[in-house]
């Protein structure tokens, strides 16, 4: 593990300083390309001196919404050298929702993809944050690092933060995790010794990378283990299938597992060189496990994380890997239940916890126990051997497709538009994407919409992956004695809307 103590750049120590001479591979493209350790580190090291001219100091955040590509994940590699604060942002999200991210981030530079560049500047401008394209154009980051002089890493210790993730909360108003060096480092180097990686291993990398599983979970234990990455825009069956032989580990969320137990062309013999398959981001549904399993001969290995806190535990390597289970708690690890009931509130005390929210002392407070553990929001369970179930969750987060989607950011969009009376959001079982977001509405008589007006109200409000999957009209909203709707009896009516026939 990492020593606590002292490194120049904790980050840049451990996962990239003693590979500045390495011609290893550490990344393959689909067209062929190969990229070794030492390019990635020389450019890497370019990119953060473009940052510095552009202004960036160690500490200085910057907002990123671009396409997946090598020259983002170079830019994250560039930031850690620069000592900058790493704040990746869904492709998803919309310019208005933007916005916000510029405002409470507070970052020196926004980093955009060249086409996008006018349309952010002009919800920047009024705010004094700058705007630069990532590629594409003779003025872009990637193309001004090529000729540039190597930055040396800025000093940067453990608590020093390196990202803000940003996770948005039940009242519709994003929060930024603080992610620490040492809270990356920890997990990176404990996933890769728990997953045995080394440097013999291929990973297939078809993960978005503004996303922890893709960022630091895929590329951190990469780098943790000097192990090689074939780096996919996105999942495509036929580019998996194109280079499943050279490869050793998948990492995914549950929708790539459904996706391949669908594919006919993907056989036993296929993947029987296969050294893992790992599946996060969302729940794994015990049918898609035991299914592929039995087609495969691979049992998946299933764990848990969230943004807050990277990874808290997962099925064991050796040993067995129990379907509806999250195995155990990783390394250096603390895990409980609240209260005195077998089923209780998940809390954790580890290296790998945020320390808090960025500008956001109220519910850094509200997330932590007085000993310190973090609240994570979600029920568990421990079965008679030890291994964690997750049992449900305390809020009404709907992860749909490996991504959080929190209802009442939702619900406030549908409730402003004209005939819609209130609505309620869920998830529901979705054969793709483990959860459908799935609206309730209440119209008014004589005014209301149809749920093709409300899907096409949504396009240009939020994310895709926000926007309901289906949108069915109701006389009523379930309610209790105290007034409050009952998302339960809401699930429990809709729960076979994507599943049924």
């Amino acid at each position: 593990m990492t020593n606590k103590n002292t490194t120049p750049n904790a980050m840049f120590d451990a996962l990239l300083a003693g590979k500045s001479t390495s011609t290893a591979v550490f990344m393959k493209l689909p067209d062929g390309t190969e990229i070794t350790y030492a390019d990635t580190v020389a450019r890497a090291g370019q990119m953060a001196s473009v940052l510095a001219d552009e202004g960036v100091t160690p500490g200085d955040r910057i907002l990123v919404q671009a396409q997946k590509s090598p020259d983002m994940l170079m830019l994250y590699l560039a930031s850690i050298i620069a000592g900058s604060v790493f704040v990746p942002l869904n492709t998803g999200y919309t310019a208005a929702e933007l916005a916000y991210f510029m405002e409470d981030a507070d970052p020196a530079l926004m980093i955009c993809d060249a086409g996008n560049v006018a349309a952010l500047e002009e919800i920047a401008a009024p705010l004094g944050v700058k705007v630069a394209a990532l590629n594409g154009t003779d003025g872009s980051l990637a193309n001004a690092s090529t000729s540039a002089a190597q930055a040396a890493p800025a000093p940067r210790g453990i608590d020093d933060l390196a990202a803000i993730l940003y996770t948005s909360g039940t009242t519709g108003r994003s929060k930024g995790a603080m992610l620490t060096h040492g809270n990356l480092l920890s997990n990176a180097e404990s996933l890769a010794e728990d997953w045995r990686f080394t440097s013999d291993d291929v990973l297939l990398h078809a993960l978005p990378i503004f996303h922890t599983h893709g960022l630091f979970v895929a590329t951190n234990v990469t780098l943790a283990a000097g192990s090689k990455m074939i780096f996919m825009p996105k999942l495509d069956l036929d580019e998996l299938i194109r280079f499943m032989p050279e490869a050793t580990c998948l990492m995914g969320v549950p929708t790539f597992y459904t996706r391949i137990l669908s594919d006919e062309r993907i056989t036993k013999e296929m993947v029987a060189h296969m050294r893992v398959f790992i599946s996060g981001s969302a729940p794994l549904l015990e049918e898609t496990h035991k299914g592929f399993t039995a087609r495969f001969g691979h049992n998946i290995v299933e764990r848990y994380g969230m943004t807050e806190t990277n990874m808290i535990a997962s099925n064991p390597y050796d040993g067995a890997r129990k379907p509806g289970t999250v195995g155990f708690a990783l390394p250096g690890v603390e895990l409980r239940l609240s209260g005195d009931e077998a089923v209780g509130g998940i809390e954790l005390k580890g290296p790998n916890v945020t320390p808090g929210y960025w500008r956001n002392q109220e519910k850094t407070d509200e997330s932590f126990t007085e000993d310190g553990f973090f609240i994570t929001g979600d029920l568990g369970s421990f079965d008679d051997d030890g291994y964690l179930c997750i049992v449900g969750r305390q809020k009404d987060l709907v992860i749909s497709g490996g991504y959080n989607v929190y209802p009442k950011e939702v619900e406030l969009e549908i409730d402003m538009i004209p005939g819609v009376v209130e609505s309620a959001v869920f998830g529901v079982a979705h054969p793709d994407l483990g959860e459908g977001v799935t609206a309730a509405i209440v119209v008014e008589p004589g005014n209301a919409p149809d749920t093709s007006d409300v899907k096409a109200a949504l396009a240009d409000k939020l994310a895709k992956f926000k926007q309901p999957k289906a949108v069915i009209t109701v006389d009523e909203l379930p309610r209790n004695t105290m007034g409050k709707v009952q998302k339960n009896l809401l699930r429990d009516e809709y729960a076979e809307i994507y599943t049924k026939g």
